[in-house]
């Protein structure tokens, strides 16, 4: 299905949490979880007595083109309806009181909901009202509660937020991007024989200048120059760029002889 305006189609990715707003009070905030939603892979939204009514434009417009979950939006009276077939049912709650159940972190939840997915459980993720959040009634048809660890002295969330969060931790227990990695576009990260080309050309002119005519201290400051280009991953066209500045370095310095 492709957004409404016209752009590219969002599909559900395998099986996918459902995300339950329970009383949400305006539209653009339906609008901007739709997208929060889109970007961590989550497709399903259900709407629980919202409060003006649905459908409503101005989500649509709110979206940014995450269209298609909002066209899919399901709208519902209670949340018995909203979670009647679903396996597993997780909430997520600023301050729990008076309840005893499980309570996690956002990772935690997100590998939790993962590991229900992974055996072909349907589940859910259940956001209450911008204003107050989900009450004790709506908590004991969750299963487990999860509780993100912000600054405690202020944890307020809007709702796009709240569910931003939680789309990007059970994007993150499943993707397997490298935590860090060099972005070397055209070039590569240069070879040992690369650099070691390079230092051969870079110790030559510096005996040529007389920089390493102190016998003594050379290997010592040959071997710094050498600690400074292989501290971090060099690459071929850096490598490249300072050959020539050393040749045209000791190309000024011929010519002044």
């Amino acid at each position: 299905m492709t957004g409404r305006d016209g752009g590219a189609p969002l599909e559900p990715i395998g099986n996918t949490p459902v995300v339950i707003l329970v009383r949400p009070q305006l539209a653009e905030n339906i609008g901007t979880t739709a997208r929060a939603m889109a970007n961590g892979g989550l497709f399903h939204m259900r709407i629980v007595a919202p409060r003006d009514g649905w459908p409503q434009e101005r989500a649509w417009r709110a979206a940014s083109g995450a269209d298609r979950i909002l066209d899919a939006a399901t709208v519902h009276e209670t949340v018995d309806d909203a979670v009647a077939d679903l396996h597993h049912v997780f909430a997520t709650c600023p301050r729990p009181r008076h309840i005893v159940k499980q309570v996690m972190t956002a990772r935690g939840g997100a590998a939790e909901l993962r590991a229900a997915t992974n055996r072909g459980l349907r589940v859910g993720l259940m956001f209450g009202p911008e204003r107050a959040g989900l009450d004790n009634e709506d908590m004991a048809r969750a299963d487990g509660l999860i509780r993100y660890p912000l600054n405690p002295a202020f944890m307020s969330l809007n709702l796009a937020q709240a569910v931003m969060i939680m789309a990007y931790e059970w994007w993150l227990a499943a993707d397997q991007t490298p935590p860090r990695e060099l972005m070397t576009n055209e070039t590569h990260v240069a070879t040992k024989g690369e650099l070691e080309n390079f230092m051969g050309h870079l110790v030559r002119e510096l005996d040529e200048c007389g920089f390493l005519h102190n016998e003594q201290k050379r290997p010592g400051m040959v071997r710094n120059l050498r600690h400074f280009f292989t501290r971090g991953e060099v690459t071929e066209q850096e490598l490249r760029t300072m050959h020539g500045v050393v040749r045209e370095l000791a190309n000024k310095r011929r010519a002044k002889v």
